[in-house]
């Protein structure tokens, strides 16, 4: 693939942190695939479970480091995307900060991006 998908796709994943730091849940909902999967720390959402932990405030993704960013393709239709995030984020009136590597796979259809897959995984390092 072009490093013109790779920055396209990248830029997206920037967007969508914005969005989820923003509570932006119609971007999100156009965004996130109908089929998509969410694996936090402690639970697998589906997407209107994400969106739902977005919207009421469970979950609120402040501010998103990001330190790295690499993409994968497999065929011409989906896109890995690993990043080193440090993750702010208010969990259940706490605000904590965590770094992680958080997995998202974009699939294309119809010549549009739209995410399938975010997977956090916590680094041990601080």
């Amino acid at each position: 693939m072009s490093t013109n998908v790779e920055q396209e796709v990248i830029n997206l994943s920037e967007e969508k942190w914005r969005w989820m730091s923003e509570r932006n849940l119609d971007a999100l909902a156009a965004l996130f695939h109908e089929k998509a999967v969410f694996v936090h720390m402690g639970a697998t959402m589906s997407k209107d479970e994400e969106l739902d932990v977005i919207r009421s405030g469970r979950i609120h993704y402040k501010h998103v480091d990001i330190q790295e960013a690499s993409v994968r393709f497999i065929g011409t239709t989906t896109a890995i995307l690993l990043n080193t995030i440090r993750l702010v984020a208010v969990v259940g009136g706490n605000e904590v900060t965590n770094p992680f590597v958080v997995t998202e796979v974009y699939v294309q259809q119809r010549e549009t991006w739209t995410l399938a897959s975010l997977s956090f995984t916590r680094l041990l390092t601080p």
